[in-house]
């Protein structure tokens, strides 16, 4: 027993050698060893990590003044802007829980995370008014708000009592904030983009906040010198956790309020931008941006991306224009990235199109993961790294949620067995690298034969004319489902038809797994820019 041990006999936790870990510290470290360094870009304004410091203990000490306590909830919606970042810091700098706002929702959507996450005051852009105004109309009880009023903000009309800058000014900007009493309170509080029902509010804590962070600067190879470029809405998993990884390295944020191609790449090439991360929607984009949008510039530029597996031939033409891809894969409940696909000494003899497809894979836990594992989820037994036998993926550590805000049963059932159940279906590779194969809602079951929608997907995405491609299942009689593809054209594409899609299929995968059907158009996502396929599901049930 440890309490027997001689180790522990009279060698008790004291405030000499315990403090409870918070991403907090990282700002003030920043500030006290890099005080005059340009923390943050954003337009004309720059900020050192002098200024970034006292504007977070300003809004802490602002929020405390106005009876802001432990465990409230301060909403904030806003681009990626100064005051979200500096939300990451201040709010929980106050001991209360941030939840940053997805702009991209719609007025009945934020008025349910408003009300089911208790917010007591709200902190709003001005561009965001229209749907803010529409929300708040909906709420039983008064939320105070303050606005954003940010020059670079498009229309909207103040709706709150005060604005950010004053809001900032009633506050000390040497004020001494409080780690937390313990490590494991609540820092944030992030909602799904359920595809179904009423988002679940996933609530994070201090302790593993600081662990991604660490996890990202190791992984994503950040450094003091790293310029990183806000593609990544905040509001999603916090940034993945970069707002508190970046500031860990004393890094320089250079804000940016909407991902546009046009705004992009003249910024990599004007701040020598060194990291960035996006989903997959984000690479595309860039790819497929007209040429007169893009900038040649003379760095390696680090893209992180995840949410779904990037087509191998995105990575390919990120690769070519002068980007270096990281794969990452994680949750919302896994705080962001829990695993990447690490880089290996033979991809650099490779060619570009084997070394993108096996950059494709998700890979390895991240290193403040404590454990990843494909297990059976009936039985929880793991199965061979062959490279075939698929399972769900599951993790577990310090970097997953405590859990659903008033949701025990989600909780439980999401915890079971003492994993985070991802709900992923993959197998693991004779070098330990997980692959997903698919979703289990969207495995395709075809004559008792599964078919990977990935897979068939990754074939759609290396035809010359296709630009984006989602496969989901669609009835039949005979074989019980059979993949439909759902298809959109680059712009420019002529004569494709159903059948030269096919045919590119056939010819590249198993007969059984190319798709009977393919229809052709834009594909419908979700506000974090993931492909609806529970829409294209009911679609293919249609036909």
């Amino acid at each position: 027993m440890i309490g027997d041990s001689i180790f522990e006999a009279d060698l008790g936790r004291t405030a000499a050698n315990f403090a409870p870990e918070t991403p907090l510290t990282f700002l003030t470290w920043a500030a006290q060893v890099y005080p005059d360094k340009i923390a943050v870009v954003h337009g004309q304004k720059r900020f050192t990590y002098r200024e970034f410091d006292q504007r977070c203990r300003r809004l802490a000490s602002a929020l405390q003044r106005r009876g802001i306590d432990v465990g409230d909830t301060v909403a904030v919606m806003s681009p990626n802007a100064p005051a979200m970042l500096e939300a990451h810091f201040g709010v929980p700098m106050a001991g209360a829980v941030l939840n940053a706002l997805n702009f991209r929702l719609d007025a009945p959507g934020i008025a349910f995370i408003l009300s089911h996450g208790e917010a007591k005051l709200l902190i709003t852009d001005r561009e965001m008014s229209p749907v803010i105004k529409q929300a708040l109309a909906k709420q039983e009880r008064r939320i105070p708000v303050v606005d954003i009023d940010d020059v670079l903000a498009e229309g909207g009309e103040l709706l709150g009592e005060t604005d950010y800058e004053a809001l900032l000014a009633e506050g000390d900007p040497d004020f001494r904030w409080q780690p937390p009493a313990d490590e494991w309170q609540a820092i944030t509080l992030n909602y799904t983009s359920g595809t179904t029902g009423n988002p679940k509010g996933v609530v994070y804590h201090h302790r593993g906040a600081f662990l991604n962070a660490l996890g990202n600067a190791l992984v994503f190879g950040l450094s003091r010198d790293s310029v990183y470029l806000w593609t990544l809405p905040m509001f999603h998993c916090n940034g993945w956790s970069y707002p508190w990884a970046v500031t860990a390295v004393a890094g320089t944020h250079v804000c940016l309020r909407r991902a546009d191609p046009a705004l992009i790449f003249p910024l990599i090439k004007q701040h020598r931008v060194t990291h960035l991360c996006g989903a997959p929607i984000v690479l595309n984009m860039l790819v497929h941006a007209p040429d007169d949008q893009k900038v040649r510039f003379e760095q390696t530029v680090e893209v992180a991306t995840g949410g779904a597996a990037p087509p191998s031939a995105i990575i390919a033409a990120m690769e070519r224009m002068g980007f270096r891809v990281t794969h990452l894969y994680g949750l919302t409940e896994s705080f962001g990235p829990s695993t990447y696909c690490a880089p290996k000494a033979h991809w650099a003899g490779a060619d570009l199109e084997t070394k993108a497809r096996e950059m494709a894979r998700q890979g390895v836990r991240y290193p403040t993961l404590f454990e990843q594992a494909v297990l059976d989820p009936a039985t929880m037994a793991p199965g061979p790294a062959d490279g075939e036998t698929i399972g769900e993926l599951m993790l577990r550590g310090n970097t997953i949620m405590k859990g659903y805000l008033k949701n025990p049963k989600a909780t439980t059932d999401s915890l079971a067995g003492g994993w985070l159940h991802t709900g992923d279906l993959g197998v693991v590779h004779p070098d330990g690298y997980v692959e997903i194969k698919d979703r289990s809602k969207d495995i395709i079951i075809s004559g008792g034969e599964n078919i990977s929608s990935l897979e068939v997907e990754e074939t759609l995405y290396r035809h010359p004319q296709v630009m984006e491609a989602a496969v989901v299942a669609h009835p039949d009689d005979k074989w019980g489902e059979t993949p439909c593809a759902f298809v959109t054209l680059k712009p420019g594409a002529k004569d494709v038809t159903a059948e030269n899609i096919i045919q590119w299929c056939r010819e590249r995968l198993a007969h059984f797994k190319a798709p009977r059907t393919v229809v052709f158009g834009p594909l419908p996502k979700t506000s974090t820019g993931k492909i609806q396929k529970y829409v294209l599901r009911q679609r293919a049930k249609e036909f």
